[in-house]
């Protein structure tokens, strides 16, 4: 099932409720949440208040993107926020099957994510224990970036290790994911796809938000 993960941190904040109501009803799905400390990733954004502050506002599940260092000090203030997924930089963590474990402890969905320059190699150990893996497209730390077309191989080579090993793991795709990019995605095995700038619009993000998730299933 292919489902868009509207990023939050494309949306105006000062009518964030709204923005989510207008996303979900143009078939989002998921709301994702970009969380950056200025330390891992050059940039800061949310933190648990923020997941806190719009869990009553939505019904849909809070997807939260840790881009932070020390994640394994953060999870248990996400978990009582109110997130349902924890995704955590494989870069990022010291030791990765702990924190992973940690964040299903949690009563979350744990997922793990990889860098454009990071070998999918390195998550062979921990595909068995993850709902999804998020593969970077871009550099993180901005909204806005150029998608990155290698990611394409690296989509295609996490669908082949799935069927390989018998997974069932989503493949999640963050990163200049537009209306020009997302068929290809789809087509090499994405099925969670974030997107952000192409979809917060002023006046439009209803109508954007379905005419990305229709050419993302047209290309499944």
């Amino acid at each position: 099932m292919i489902e868009l993960a509207f990023s939050i941190l494309a949306a105006d904040f000062a009518h964030l409720a709204d923005e989510i109501g207008r996303a979900t009803a143009g078939g989002g799905t998921i709301v994702h949440v970009d969380v950056m400390d200025g330390h891992f990733v050059p940039n800061i954004t949310f933190g648990p208040p923020v997941v806190k502050a719009i869990r009553p506002v939505t019904t849909l599940p809070l997807d939260c993107h840790l881009m932070i260092e020390n994640p394994d000090e953060f999870i248990p203030a996400f978990a009582e926020a109110g997130a349902d997924m924890v995704s955590v930089q494989v870069e990022a963590c010291r030791h990765l099957n702990r924190t992973l474990q940690l964040i299903r402890d949690h009563g979350m969905l744990p997922g793990v994510v990889i860098n454009p320059a990071t070998p999918v190699e390195m998550l062979s150990e921990v595909l068995s224990m993850v709902h999804h893996v998020l593969v970077m497209s871009v550099n993180p730390g901005f909204g806005g970036q150029k998608f990155l077309p290698r990611s394409i191989e690296r989509i295609a080579h996490l669908r082949r290790l799935r069927h390989e090993l018998g997974l069932n793991y989503r493949i999640e795709v963050d990163g200049g994911i537009a209306h020009d990019t997302v068929a290809s995605v789809v087509e090499a095995g994405a099925d969670m796809l974030v997107a952000g700038s192409a979809i917060f619009q002023p006046g439009k993000t209803e109508e954007n938000a379905r005419d990305f998730l229709r050419v993302a299933r047209a290309a499944s």
